[in-house]
């Protein structure tokens, strides 16, 4: 009981930094963007989660010699969470699997992103699929806060 209340007050002090606006949910990172993908991929595959691709917009930027802030995203997800999400909504397969965007801003700030369940579930118009829902919200908070923490 102790243990989940230490959790619960982390995971609360842990969101007080997090900004969300309408459809995105911001964490500022401690780490390079590169670093902060590198500890993503890693926390992610140790958790038994699939990743599907990950694309370094910066490098093909400059592939066509163009300027580009460093900016990764990662695709990532499990059939076992998503399929009941499509189960409730088809739609939301648009959406799927999640994504994570890593970036730098204008004053050097690294932040990662994704997009809020609860957008997901307002843009699909979801209904009856709230545990699935706070599953993943409570699967992506744990994994950001793992990944940009020190």
């Amino acid at each position: 009981m102790l243990n989940r209340l230490f959790l619960g007050v982390i995971l609360l002090l842990a969101t007080c930094v997090v900004s969300a606006n309408d459809s995105l949910v911001h964490f500022q990172s401690n780490y390079s963007v590169k670093e902060t993908a590198n500890r993503f991929e890693k926390i992610a595959s140790n958790k038994g989660i699939t990743i599907f691709a990950r694309v370094d917009h910066q490098k093909n930027a400059q592939n066509v010699d163009m300027k580009l802030a460093p900016s990764e995203v990662i695709i990532f997800g499990n059939p076992k969470v998503g399929t009941p999400l499509m189960q409730c909504q088809q739609s939301v397969a648009i959406d799927l699997p999640q994504k994570v965007h890593i970036s730098q801003d204008n004053n050097g700030q690294v932040w990662l992103a994704y997009n809020n369940p609860t957008y997901l579930q307002e843009r699909h118009n979801i209904k009856g699929c709230e545990e699935v829902l706070n599953k993943i919200s409570m699967v992506l908070n744990k994994l950001s806060i793992a990944t940009v923490g020190k």
